[in-house]
């Protein structure tokens, strides 16, 4: 249930529940009553849900391989994310897509640089389609024009411009092959027959598929190599499911391979596997981080402009903290690190590695995106992605550290509204998805909302979650609703011991995973939460792992359970069968086309509140997925949850606009 996309974040209550308006007069001067006059007083003004929630101004900047166009995306008249393309220095801007539903929100440029690729999938389903559009005709083709056929786009090569690797299930949907893609007239051959278990493949700078990640018998992994694509697969590497492993990518000379192992350590670290003399050696790591460590949004690896040279690799600790492994750029960095305040990471380069497109993620303050000159040693801002945000007055997230009940080290962040004195404050415990990420420091456009609303937020990187090395994840295995939960509730009487939170007033609220820890919450320790507010979250383990793949099937009976042998066990790790203990009123939204946890898990635990006598709201949007993606619906959903938390917790409720 991994929040990570590539596509990354008017609707209605089909469920038969009318949406009412935002608040009336009565309930908006009753939340206001729970606030003192001395905090409301203090808190700053009220930013609008549009300004948070709603499509950004601009996003996603990536310059053109020979640096004379910059593409980003912005919303049409419609509010529907498109790309456009303006001629750098000029102001000749114009939209090269015309997408009708959920929007474009991540693409890339070929080598030839004529065409931008994007995916596309059919109102969240997932399954997605690759396309590309010629910047110059607005020609757009759908690559991969095969129904009901997931495309994955894996592949470019500047010495191959008009060809794209692209990983497919055409002969079986669990088992994807690689075919090779002709640009300019769009034909489709195979290129790399799967030998069975391959999950994930991995394309050499002369963009040859070289390396691939096989799937085991009991729920671990094996690296596969070959010296070409002629070449049989050797198996190199054994990981067991107790211990993560990636491919990352060759050396320009294919001759070196790249991988991020965690056998004979705590922490996952990058290592160079020469593949002629069949030796290893530690690139970078780090005896508390691992590699990488679930910095989801940028990425960790920083490779030159034509993807062949590894140049720096970054370690995820309370911020995104970079590792240089070539000298080359090293001052570059530095550079960057002065230019603006947060954390920063190369998101585009030209060819001729002249200019950089430079993202900075700070936590009071939307991404900003620069234009830096590498000879120069400059950078100019390029935009925000809501500038509108700069007047408004956002709060500080702090990273914290607290021991869990059994004395285990736990981290997160704390966010305290603005202009507020910290304590007895209503509380917001907000879970983050996976379970296997982490939260991150950064901006964040609920956490901001929350804490505009008068409310602490409290966010725990609870055992499970990655980033922290090999124990920590694995200290999650089979502790859905156990050890896991108990990490959560101890984050919480940590906050009250501090004076921070008010005990009566502490809301659970969260999605994917998120969304089944508040079921949890609100099933298994009833008396600690006001309100829960979840988002496709499951209900029954029973009914969510009988739709796992086949392939992750042993994986997940490792890290949640197995369903056949352990039935009656995830009974009593599953909210669904004890709602009869549920107090607190609960909101739960869900995307009717979401192949990761499907509507039932939501529907089965609404109708048993609801035959319980229970309170519970629940908002189905029929054209959405996982995520929310239309601004439309992450308005409308926030919207009620932030009635639905004034109500119970008193925070403030922006008001509905006037008919």
């Amino acid at each position: 249930m991994s929040n990570a996309e590539w596509e990354r974040p008017a609707p209605h209550c089909s469920s038969g529940i009318r949406h009412p308006a935002f608040v009336t007069s009565i309930l908006f001067s009753c939340a206001w009553l729970w606030l003192s006059a001395a905090t409301a007083a203090e808190l700053p003004a009220l930013i609008p849900r549009e300004l948070l929630f709603g499509n950004p101004e601009r996003a996603t900047p990536q310059l053109s391989p020979d640096g004379k166009y910059l593409a980003y995306t912005a919303p049409d008249e419609r509010g529907v994310m498109q790309i456009r393309l303006r001629t750098l220095g000029r102001e000749d801007d114009k939209t090269v897509t015309a997408d009708t539903t959920r929007g474009i929100r991540r693409y890339r440029w070929t080598y030839d640089g004529a065409h931008l690729l994007y995916s596309k999938d059919n109102n969240g389903d997932e399954v997605w389609h690759a396309y590309s559009v010629d910047i110059h005709s607005g020609l757009v083709r759908d690559l991969t024009p095969f129904q009901g056929v997931y495309a994955q786009i894996l592949a470019l090569d500047p010495d191959v411009p008009s060809t794209l690797l692209i990983a497919m299930g055409l002969k079986n949907p669990r088992r994807p092959d690689v075919y090779r893609v002709n640009l300019a007239n769009g034909a489709v051959d195979l290129d790399t027959a799967n030998p069975g278990n391959v999950i994930s493949w991995l394309a050499d700078s002369g963009l040859q598929i070289r390396a691939a990640v096989a799937s085991g018998q009991t729920g671990g992994q094996e690296l596969l190599v070959r010296t070409s694509a002629a070449a049989p697969w050797k198996s190199i590497r054994q990981w067991e499911a107790t211990e993560p492993g990636e491919a990352v990518s060759f050396s320009p000379d294919g001759k070196t391979l790249y991988y991020a192992d965690s056998r004979g350590a705590n922490t996952k670290r990058l290592l160079a596997l020469d593949l002629t003399s069949g030796t290893d050696t530690v690139i970078a790591e780090d005896p508390q981080y691992d590699i990488g460590g679930g910095d989801y949004e940028f990425g960790w690896q920083l490779f030159d402009p034509a993807g062949r040279k590894l140049q720096a690799a970054g370690f995820y600790r309370d911020r995104l903290d970079w590792r240089v492994l070539d000298r080359t750029i090293e001052a570059d960095l530095k550079t960057l690190a002065k230019l603006h305040t947060g954390q920063f990471a190369v998101v585009s380069r030209d060819l001729a590695d002249a200019q950089w497109i430079v993202a900075y993620h700070a936590d009071d303050q939307p991404i900003s995106y620069y234009l830096y000159q590498r000879a120069a040693r400059s950078g100019r801002l390029l935009f925000s992605e809501q500038s509108a945000l700069a007047s408004a007055t956002l709060a500080a997230m702090r990273p914290i550290t607290f021991k869990a009940r059994d004395g285990l080290l736990l981290h997160g962040y704390l966010t305290t509204p603005a202009g507020v004195k910290p304590k007895n404050l209503p509380t917001v415990l907000l879970v983050h998805g996976g379970p296997w990420q982490r939260d991150l420091w950064g901006y964040n456009p609920t956490v901001q909302w929350l804490a505009n609303r008068g409310y602490v937020v409290l966010r725990v990187n609870f055992r499970g979650s990655s980033g922290y090395g090999k124990a920590f994840l694995n200290a999650g295995n089979r502790e859905w609703g156990g050890k896991m939960q108990d990490d959560l509730i101890d984050g919480v009487d940590w906050l009250v011991k501090q004076g921070i939170a008010d005990p009566k007033r502490v809301a659970i609220m969260g999605r994917s995973f998120g969304g089944y820890a508040v079921l949890a919450g609100l099933a298994f320790t009833p008396e600690r939460f006001a309100v829960g507010i979840a988002g496709s979250g499951p209900s029954n383990l029973l009914t969510y792992l009988a739709g796992t793949p086949p392939p992750m099937k042993p994986l997940m009976a490792k890290r949640v359970g197995d369903p056949d042998a352990d039935a009656e066990w995830l009974k009593l790790r599953s909210p669904f069968f004890f709602v009869d203990r549920i107090r607190a009123p609960l909101l739960i939204g869900q995307g009717a086309n979401d192949p990761r946890v499907k509507p039932i898990e939501s529907e089965q635990i609404v109708d048993a509140m609801r035959k319980a006598g229970k309170p519970v709201e629940y908002l189905l949007y029929p054209d959405e997925g996982h995520y929310f993606l239309k601004a439309e619906t992450r308005l409308d959903f926030n919207a009620k949850a932030e009635e639905f938390l004034g109500k119970y917790l008193g925070g403030r409720v922006q008001a509905a606009p006037k008919p």
